[in-house]
């Protein structure tokens, strides 16, 4: 084997990778990366891009129905699902090739294949060939990225012939073994060459309900099953339930405080046992779709084998991303967390700040924004109203309502605000949920990294008339 020196080698390149790899590589360091499947990680081809392709292929059709009001005749409307999936897969061609493009103008040594880690200074690279190399690299970055988590419920296929009549039902906390093909993950929902004609979705956070959006604006029959009270449980309550209701307006049934005890693969759908409130009932699709989450990706293996400190949570690191093994430090899902490509992005751009720049560009957790892309989408960055108060803090909310704005109005907008948590003046926590919701956001989250206060904020002068005048702070009720 021949060996490689690299003040940097990354295992992964998604976005906590990729932003890594390209960071250090500007700041001068010799770089590599490896990735086993393909360029851009789960983000690019299986999660922010592809799904956020589809939601607006099924807005812009749900937006026709408000042509008339705007005194515009559309005429006969419909859609090709062999249209919007290529519009997905052209969007995906592009974020991959964007995450290629920019790795190499940085001078970074790409490498496809399998990285694996065999010490703190020593890296094995199989390409697909089978060929090997061993890589020598100053430091290693983790970045395995994330697959879909499944609940610990009986799965049972289908029984096409006697000879399967023995098999046992899958039992899985993660993906570990293929599914019954009609119980789908948000990874194999996106294969489907024609669209089912009724989901069951299994989870109302962030993936469920923003599949549900998808699939109920092209007139598809969704029912959703969550077991906590509420839809989004770790959002401002008044935003899920504003959702709920534009959820139930396009005929979406919505099972809250809801537990799936079982799901069975028929001949032509699936049946799905729930219980709530001691009730047994039973739910009934073409498809199941599994929408409980992400799992941190881990090479159990290797972590052991290195003495790398991780459990089922991800791998565990400082606040400087540096696993328990100097030198080795992970990024993104891999750390498990609120899994975001944002936030995967910025500790790779930190990590890679600390290593080879002067350490300027920092991750902070707590102002790290997520955003629903439901329609109307749900954005926050900072704490909500109940993560103050269990604080025990004083707070002071400010509220503004999307019916006061006169472009929202003009828009056709549905119901929206926009709510600000303070503590002692100074903002801590916000929410909008409404149109324009993910990129209102964006300001908010400056003010809350800036530290802003509620003076800093009555002064801030917004142009007028605009959707972000909703973010005028004006009253403390």
């Amino acid at each position: 084997m021949s060996e490689k020196i690299f003040d940097l080698i990354v295992i992964g390149g998604g976005p906590g990778g990729h932003a890594a790899a390209e960071e250090a590589a500007r700041y001068g360091a010799r770089v590599g990366i490896v990735e086993k499947a393909q360029w851009g990680g789960t983000c690019s081809h299986r999660g922010c891009v592809p799904t956020k392709a589809l939601l607006v292929c099924s807005g812009h059709f749900a937006a026709l129905k408000k042509l008339n009001r705007l005194g515009i005749t559309a005429g006969e409307t419909g859609y090709d699902f062999n249209a919007i999936r290529r519009h997905r897969d052209q969007m995906v061609r592009i974020s991959a090739l964007g995450v290629e493009k920019s790795l190499k103008d940085a001078g970074v040594e790409m490498m496809a294949g399998e990285g694996k880690i065999v010490s703190p200074g020593e890296v094995a690279w199989t390409d697909p060939s089978g060929k090997s190399e061993v890589l020598a690299p100053r430091h290693i970055v983790i970045a395995w990225g994330s697959e879909p988590a499944l609940p610990p419920i009986p799965m049972t296929p289908h029984l096409s012939s006697p000879s399967q009549a023995a098999a046992p039902p899958i039992q899985a906390a993660a993906v570990a073994a293929p599914l019954p093909a009609r119980i789908l993950t948000s990874d194999t929902f996106l294969r489907l060459a024609t669209l089912p004609k009724s989901v069951a979705i299994i989870g109302g956070g962030v993936i469920g309900v923003e599949f549900a959006t998808f699939l109920a604006e092209l007139g598809i029959p969704v029912q959703i099953v969550e077991v906590f009270p509420a839809l989004l449980p770790y959002e401002e309550e008044e935003a899920a339930t504003l959702l709920l209701k534009e959820l139930n307006r396009m005929g979406v049934q919505v099972l809250t405080a809801t537990k799936v005890e079982a799901v069975h693969e028929g001949p032509e759908g699936v049946s799905i046992i729930a219980a709530k409130d001691g009730q047994e009932m039973e739910l009934t699709a073409e498809y199941a779709l599994i929408c409980t989450g992400r799992r941190p990706r881990l090479d159990e293996e290797s972590l052991t084998n290195l003495g790398i400190r991780h459990d089922r949570r991800g791998v565990a690191v400082d606040e400087r991303q540096e696993t328990s093994v100097a030198g080795i430090y992970a990024v993104g899902d891999a750390t498990g967390g609120i899994m975001l490509a944002h936030r995967a992005m910025q500790q790779g751009r930190a990590l890679a700040g600390r290593l080879f720049g002067d350490g300027s560009v920092v991750y902070r957790g707590d102002i790290v924004p997520s955003v629903t892309y439901s329609h109307p989408p749900i954005a926050r960055v900072g704490l909500t109203e109940l993560q103050a108060r269990e604080k025990g803090w004083s707070v002071e909310i400010v509220r503004t309502d999307y019916g006061a704005n006169i472009m929202a109005r003009t828009e056709l907008a549905p119901q929206g605000f926009a709510k600000f948590i303070f503590h002692e003046d100074k903002l801590v926590g916000a929410t909008i949920a409404g149109a324009g919701a993910p990129d209102l956001i964006a300001s908010l989250s400056l003010a809350l990294t800036a530290g802003a206060d509620l003076k800093t904020l009555q002064s801030w002068i917004i142009p007028h008339p605009t959707l972000s005048e909703c973010l005028g702070v004006r009253l403390i009720y």
